[in-house]
């Protein structure tokens, strides 16, 4: 379906015998990779590697999850539609699904009664063969009124991806409304696609600093528009950076963005302010959708602090929690990072992490649940976890990882960048308004990922002010 085309629905009155719709789907390990990861989800992760490539259970997900998907995306997607509402089901499956088979799936009006608009469709999934993977009947409550409306604006989905978290924040951000935001020296293609694609997707209402002269050329080579849009010139990046700070310090904006220029250039500026400063250190959260793992993951500290003290530690925990708050996790789980689960004292970040759980304990860490230390693989895999005899409500379910110190957390977004395919947005706490902190390699995507984030940040600043 293309975004010209309308959704539409068949209401019960305009459905007869032998009507029918079909969808295809070449299975991908995407797919695979999508219905495991939900099926550990929802029993605990307690679904190991082994079992997950264990052919027969992978085969059992195909049927039971992608084939029955399949069929229930079509009902009430296509035939009858929107406002279906699904009655009775009865499947066989002779056959198996496996990966990079074409699936078709089919659904034909088989029968219906007025007295109660249930439908009873014929249903069958098959491959390109031929091979009937299941087969039956469903039935359903066809809708009463017509839908027809133009296609709005899609789920944001790559080819054979699962869905995007990324998307869901976007969405969240567009609920609460755009935002004014300063976007620092965007003189270059990848700085002002990002801000004026954030600006199109609804999100910001850009107000951008720099050399005039530089931000138009950068424009004219990203091929974007910028009528209507306000520019304040300043001759270099420290210039636009206080000019931005200022706009902030009296309320003219409620967020900044990162264009052009060093990270610690932008991050002086606001210090410098002290309308814009608070009893909290500033602090960095990478917020990371890595493919397999069940749950958005935020990684701090990974560009403003190099080496935390106590009271730094406490403030990038405290600043990490009210983020995930924002970001709709109720109490989100800490994971404080080190290289062994053990305190000892030839590896300091296991001191530092026990004094920081003592402190959520005591009360001056508040709104989640906070232990450590955790090497890696116990914050993020129950099993190893389970394995070492960790009892804990944290281990194998973090949402929150804190590193040690700068370079830790650096090496440990990038990997999950680099290495687990992940994306990334970054955001800049702990000042009067956040700061959307992007990188020269993110995409234009990342960069509106971040930008939403930066709504959200101000929305809470807004409502605990």
């Amino acid at each position: 379906m293309s975004p010209h085309d309308t959704i539409s629905n068949r209401p019960f009155d305009s459905l007869k015998p032998g009507d029918s719709a079909k969808i295809e789907r070449r299975i991908s390990v995407s797919d695979m990779r999508g219905f495991t990861t939900h099926a550990a989800d929802i029993t605990g992760q307690g679904i190991d590697r082994e079992l997950a490539a264990d052919p027969d259970f992978r085969a059992a997900l195909a049927q039971g999850g992608v084939a029955v998907t399949l069929l229930v995306t079509l009902i009430i997607g296509r035939l009858p539609g929107p406002g279906t509402r699904l009655d009775t089901l009865s499947l066989e499956f002779p056959g198996v699904l496996k990966q990079d088979d074409l699936a078709i799936a089919q659904v034909t009006v088989a029968a219906r009664d007025a007295a109660s608009r249930k439908v009873q469709l014929d249903c069958r999934c098959h491959c390109e063969d031929g091979t009937v993977i299941l087969k039956g009947q469903i039935g359903v409550i066809a809708p009463e009124k017509q839908v027809s409306r133009p296609f709005g604006r899609p789920v944001a989905l790559e080819h054979g991806q699962p869905p995007d978290r990324f998307e869901h924040i976007e969405d969240m951000a567009r609920e609460i409304g755009k935002i004014r935001m300063a976007v620092v020296n965007p003189v270059d293609a990848p700085s002002i696609e990002g801000a004026m694609n954030s600006a199109h997707a609804g999100l910001i209402e850009p107000v951008l600093f720099g050399a005039k002269k530089e931000i138009c050329a950068a424009a004219d080579e990203a091929r974007v528009d910028l009528a209507d849009v306000e520019i304040r010139d300043a001759p270099d990046a420290e210039q636009a950076a206080c000019e931005a700070a200022q706009l902030a310090a009296t309320g003219g904006c409620e967020a900044l963005m990162k264009g052009s220029l060093h990270t610690d250039t932008l991050l002086r500026a606001v210090i410098d302010i002290r309308q814009l400063r608070t009893a909290r250190r500033m602090s960095h959260v990478f917020v990371e959708d890595v493919p397999g793992y069940p749950r958005l993951l935020l990684v701090s500290d990974a560009a403003v602090n190099i080496r935390p003290d106590l009271d730094t530690l406490r403030d990038i925990v405290q600043n990490a929690i009210d983020f995930a708050h924002a970001l709709g996790i109720e109490r989100p789980k800490v994971a404080l990072l080190s290289a062994v689960e053990t305190v000892t004292d030839d590896i300091p970040s296991t001191i530092a992490a026990e004094k920081i759980r003592k402190s959520a304990e005591h009360g001056d860490i508040t709104g989640a649940e906070v232990d450590g230390p955790f090497a890696m693989d116990n914050a993020v895999f129950e099993g190893a976890a389970r394995i070492k005899g960790i009892t804990s409500p944290v281990a194998g379910k973090a949402d929150i990882l804190i590193a040690p110190d700068l370079e830790a957390g650096n090496i440990l977004a990038k990997s999950l960048d680099y290495l687990a395919g992940a994306e990334a947005a970054g955001i800049a706490l702990g000042a009067r308004v956040p700061i959307a902190l992007t990188s020269r390699a993110d995409s234009a995507r990342e960069r509106r990922a971040s930008a939403a984030l930066a709504v959200l940040a101000a929305a809470q600043n807004r409502k605990e002010a």
